[in-house]
């Protein structure tokens, strides 16, 4: 049996190529170890059958965008109960139309720049991108965000008129929103700049209870119809 080596190694003595393009080769999920992609060059091999698979490029990927359909119940934070554990390859949707081929890389150094409170649901978006993220925060005062809100109640006199200019919260006049019945017991809240705990104020100031809260939609990004606890890439052509 021969001695532990990194995988790095083996696939330079493969191809004769560079310690860079092997690494490049590995971490993109180009290689495979009896048969399983491996995408950690200092993974030790010994015996095993190493094999570049076809269409193997050795290039930088740029860094990804992740959209999530979180569950209502799930935090935002870091522990046991938190969204972030249901980035994994299982809740990848069979449905995303990016083009971009999964790999374990994508899941690690994301930043979460678009929280929702623990009993709300809907869009989120995690990036490794730079440019995401000063988009979402340097900008993200100007990004047009869609809610639908589930309510109970009776709505009060020109509640819908106070909704979209008029209240204020924490001491300060809100900006004007768009806000309109989508159901007898649903609102839909176009709006900017939302603050934790925003929503649900500005309807218990016009008679209603919040039952649910769901965000459909940040900038010109949606939803769709990516099923709740999955996630999947934002595609090359999107934009928010």
């Amino acid at each position: 049996m021969s001695e532990p080596e990194r995988l790095s190694k083996r696939l330079i003595q493969l191809l004769a190529c560079s310690r860079r393009d092997a690494e490049l080769y590995i971490e993109n999920g180009w290689v495979t170890v009896d048969g399983q992609v491996v995408e950690e060059p200092q993974f030790k091999v010994q015996d095993q059958q190493v094999v570049l698979l076809p269409g193997a490029v050795a290039e930088t990927l740029p860094p990804v965008t992740i959209l999530i359909n979180k569950p209502e119940g799930l935090g935002c934070g870091l522990g046991a109960n938190s969204v972030q554990q249901l980035l994994t390859m299982a809740n990848h949707s069979a449905d995303d139309a990016s083009g971009i081929r999964p790999l374990q890389r994508h899941l690690n150094r994301l930043n979460l720049i678009t929280p929702l409170e623990t009993d709300a649901s809907g869009l989120l978006v995690y990036s490794q991108s730079p440019s995401v993220v000063r988009k979402l925060t340097a900008d993200g005062n100007t990004l047009e965000h869609e809610y639908t809100v589930e309510t109970s109640g009776t709505l009060a006199d020109n509640g819908l008129k106070r909704l979209s200019f008029g209240l204020s919260y924490k001491g300060v006049t809100l900006p004007p929103c768009k806000v309109s019945w989508q159901s007898e017991n649903r609102l839909r809240f176009a709006i900017k700049a939302v603050q934790p705990g925003q929503l649900r104020f500005m309807c218990e100031s016009v008679g209603l209870q919040v039952l649910g809260m769901r965000r459909l939609r940040i900038g010109r990004t949606g939803l769709a119809k990516l099923p709740v606890g999955q996630w999947r890439y934002l595609g090359p052509n999107e934009k928010f």
